[in-house]
């Protein structure tokens, strides 16, 4: 059966992920339309196509141990010099999203993997394009504010076209245990998502 790549996310819903989408494109980012607004879970990762029905049992048993919580997007940062991204700050829900990545991540599942960098959730707006068109997301953008409940993540795949389509999403178990890392964890958690 081969490899897949793979991408564990939470969408960021309508109408903010199409305008964000479609703020990306304006400056210049190619992979704008291939890629969903979202906050990383889980990087592009392959595994063998094989482990897909584990692989969805692993992620719908984390949804299960997990319930709704509140996101909230405001403002910019980026990771300049050490990576070319420019991304919308999530101010609110990052502890629920260090948790829920660990546990996709978990050592005993089937998505192991090492990460490259640090785990900082974010929504990526701009990415390997010119200095000034990154300098011009993060000005743009500067003020932008966006708040939901987060009731789900997905499980993505990476086509030959390297557009990024959903294969299935997992609700959260309203009765389920919350998405909580101790208050000292944000920003040294040790996970990814430098990525698009």
């Amino acid at each position: 059966m081969g490899t897949v790549t793979l991408g564990v996310s939470l969408a960021v819903p309508e109408p903010y992920g199409s305008l964000l989408q479609e703020r990306r494109a304006s400056f210049g980012d190619p992979a704008a339309h291939g890629i969903p607004t979202h906050v990383t879970l889980l990087p592009p990762t392959e595994a063998e196509a094989a482990l897909l029905p584990a692989i969805e049992a692993h992620l719908a048993g984390i949804a299960t141990g997990g319930r709704p919580f509140p996101m909230r997007l405001s403002g910019t940062g980026t990771f300049r010099p050490l990576s070319p991204v420019v991304f919308v700050q999530v101010v609110e829900g990052a502890s629920a999203c260090s948790w829920l990545q660990k546990r996709v991540r978990d050592p005993s599942g089937p998505l192991v993997r090492e990460l490259q960098f640090p785990y900082h959730p974010h929504v990526t707006v701009a990415h390997g394009i010119s200095e000034e068109a990154m300098d011009r997301a993060y000005a743009e953008l500067g003020d932008y504010e966006a708040a939901w409940t987060c009731a789900s993540f997905a499980l993505y795949e990476q086509g030959p076209d390297s557009v990024w389509r959903k294969i299935n999403e997992f609700p959260f178990s309203a009765g389920g245990g919350a998405p909580a890392v101790p208050a000292q964890s944000g920003s040294s958690v040790d996970a990814p998502s430098l990525h698009p």
